[in-house]
């Protein structure tokens, strides 16, 4: 039997991947190991997991554990979504760079949120990573974790393990222009490719031919990407104006791509032309999406509620299935770059189409992408290098410097300001951050 570990199944997300995996056809039995450090968390997950168990009719095994050593031995995939340090520094990630005049949007990618919680998520991960190399080398790793390209660089750069980063973006965003088309999702045909939260819509076709002429015609309206509902995290201006400016349409919703790039989050009434949303305490927005969860949660075990049983769009169940069952499927996976993407530096972090069978994850060629597209995914590129070097020589000087060539850092503090909101994060964040010189 098929052997899964969940690492961090404390997470929203523990129920819905479960859900999927628990529906993968001829794996209608296995094992899957709960695993998170937070008792009551991973309490709740266990026993909403084995609701969906039951409801599905599946015949799944399902462990809890707070101890990852205890059940990781044999495993056949280890899926993670660790949070590290909890909601607490999120705060300090927002908080402290936003009164230096930062404001970022989730801070979980690049920037200087980031970059913290890649410097202290990255050491107890590879700790895992050696762990899992003791006691299940053969193990496929799924990474759910931000920020994904930083922590699967480290990956790459520090294990052996078999290891691919998945996101949601691709699949959402391909819906997205699904519906601003208003033409039936099966019908699209495109090829995406990049880094995470920044691929490109390389091709992008509706019965054969070219899409892109068909979305800068319904662009022309602004009522159709600027409205609240225009998708599911709200208008869409940034992402359009991105499209327009740059060539090509690009994942990740408008609220994140504003963080990446230096044209948006610097002046108040730019929030308020392209509607660039919340802006007020993170912690307690953070508090109340946890606490709604847990809720959620609650009601579903003591009310013998179900999320819905359709499958998500989540490449982990495809993964687990083409593997096991030797069903061919295509996903976008994060991998190192050995060659794929020509015109990004070798042996970066890539989100490219990956063909999966019975022998594996197989990263398809993608070749140059349009030299604007490579260039936005280099400015990225360049502070991903830096934290992650800094992450694993637990080196504070390293840590700023990857923050000066943030892109929207850059384009608001000075050098001295930039040090000195580096200082002051370090310090709040101490007693997650030990060994950093």
């Amino acid at each position: 039997m098929v052997k899964i570990t969940y690492l961090g199944a404390g997470s929203a997300f523990a129920p819905v991947l479960s859900k999927d995996i628990f529906q993968i056809p001829g794996l209608e039995e296995g094992e899957l190991c709960l695993v998170d450090i937070d008792p009551e968390r991973l309490q709740l997950s266990y026993e909403a997991t084995k609701i969906v168990n039951e409801k599905l009719g599946a015949k799944w095994e399902v462990v809890a554990s707070t101890d990852r050593k205890e059940v990781l031995a044999g495993s056949d995939f280890i899926i993670n979504t660790i949070e590290v340090s909890g909601v607490q520094t999120v705060q300090y990630d927002y908080e402290i760079p936003l009164k230096y005049g930062v404001d970022q949007c989730i801070g979980d990618t690049v920037g200087p949120g980031g970059i913290m919680k890649a410097l202290r998520t990255i050491p107890p991960w590879l700790e895992i990573l050696k762990d899992a190399e003791d006691l299940c080398p053969e193990a496929y790793v799924l990474n759910y974790t931000n920020p994904m390209s930083m922590m699967m660089l480290a990956t790459f750069r520090a294990s052996k393990m078999k290891a691919v980063g998945l996101c949601h973006s691709v699949q959402g965003t391909s819906m997205n222009l699904a519906d601003y088309l208003e033409i039936p999702y099966e019908e699209l045909k495109w090829k995406c490719a990049g880094i995470n939260h920044m691929a490109w819509f390389l091709e992008f076709k509706w019965r054969g031919r070219d899409a892109y002429p068909l979305l800068r015609e319904k662009f022309r309206d602004p009522e159709v990407y600027s409205r609240s509902d225009a998708h599911w995290a709200g208008a869409d201006i940034v992402r359009v104006e991105i499209f327009k400016a740059f060539g090509y349409f690009n994942t990740e919703s408008s609220q994140h791509m504003s963080e990446y790039v230096p044209y948006f989050r610097k002046r108040p009434e730019l929030f308020e032309r392209f509607k660039l949303g919340f802006r007020g305490n993170w912690l307690e927005r953070a508090q109340e999406g946890r606490k709604r969860r847990d809720e959620e949660w609650r009601r579903m075990i003591e009310s013998d509620e179900v999320l819905p049983l359709r499958k998500s769009h989540e490449y982990c169940s495809t993964i687990i299935n083409s593997i096991e069952t030797g069903v061919p499927s295509r996903i976008n996976g994060n991998v190192r770059n050995d060659g794929l993407v020509t015109n990004l530096p070798q042996g970066c972090c890539v989100e490219v189409p990956c063909l999966v069978d019975k022998n594996g994850i197989h990263p398809c060629f993608v070749g140059r992408l349009p030299p604007q597209c490579a260039a936005l995914n280099r400015t990225n590129i360049n502070v991903q290098e830096l934290a992650v070097l800094a992450a694993v020589e637990k080196n504070k000087t390293l840590a700023y410097q990857a923050v000066l060539l943030d892109p929207l850092t850059s384009a608001l503090l000075t050098i001295d300001e930039t040090r000195a909101m580096v200082r002051e994060m370090f310090k709040a964040e101490a007693k997650h951050l030990k060994g950093y010189k």
